[in-house]
């Protein structure tokens, strides 16, 4: 039986990834990198200290530290997460459904902890997960699976008895390889990809989760 539901953050609770992009083509920009919305999809689901060195690998600079453009990355997105930012459509209802069946909810974010707190301050959700846990403590983000072993150890549940949302390549990978369950909520461009193939399921949004769902992933234990 599945004991603990790990959320994503970006994209999954919030629909932060316009807003993710958005902030990194105002301030890669700064340093002579004009990305296209195309461009920053590949890096989707890496932390923030990744996608800054993913840039700076294609196309080096001189006049900002990479952990420069790390701060503004982090200062525009909780900016652009407190005017701008809505909570997905269904987030309730999931939490609902988890909680009726006595399932621990917790994070797993490539975010800053300070991210993930402007948005459950945001939403009015800091009682809905009582483990939170980012990535930025880890040696390696996501798709490495560290973020997520370390959120079932602080869980006390072992990962084969943890299901995981995620919304991204790099993301579900991660949950995957760290032994869970993953429920991938997938935008129509990514829907029909076989690269997710490797998911347990794929939904178009949370709209389509209800108990049957749970139980047809607990069928899979």
């Amino acid at each position: 039986m599945i004991n603990a539901a790990i959320f994503d953050l970006d994209g999954v609770l919030i629909d932060s990834e316009p807003l993710w992009k958005e902030a990194e083509k105002k301030i890669f920009k700064t340093v002579g990198i004009n990305l296209t919305t195309e461009m920053c999809r590949q890096t989707t689901g890496l932390d923030c200290i990744d996608t800054v060195k993913h840039w700076y690998d294609y196309k080096p600079w001189k006049d900002k530290e990479p952990e420069k453009i790390r701060d503004e990355l982090y200062a525009e997105i909780i900016n652009l997460i407190k005017t701008k930012g809505r909570l997905k459509k269904d987030v309730e209802k999931v939490l609902k459904i988890i909680k009726k069946k006595n399932i621990t909810a917790a994070i797993a974010s490539s975010s800053p902890l300070e991210i993930i707190q402007t948005v459950l301050r945001t939403f009015k959700l800091n009682n809905e997960f009582p483990v939170i846990h980012s990535s930025e403590v880890e040696k390696s983000g996501k798709p490495h699976p560290a973020v997520y072993i370390s959120t079932a150890k602080l869980l006390n549940v072992s990962p084969d008895k943890c299901l995981a949302f995620e919304d991204s390549f790099y993301g579900a990978l991660s949950a995957k390889s760290a032994g869970m369950k993953v429920v991938a909520i997938l935008e129509k461009e990514d829907y029909g990809n076989s690269k997710f193939d490797f998911v347990d399921l794929k939904l178009s949004s949370f709209e389509e989760f209800n108990e049957e769902t749970l139980n047809y992933i607990n069928n899979l234990i």
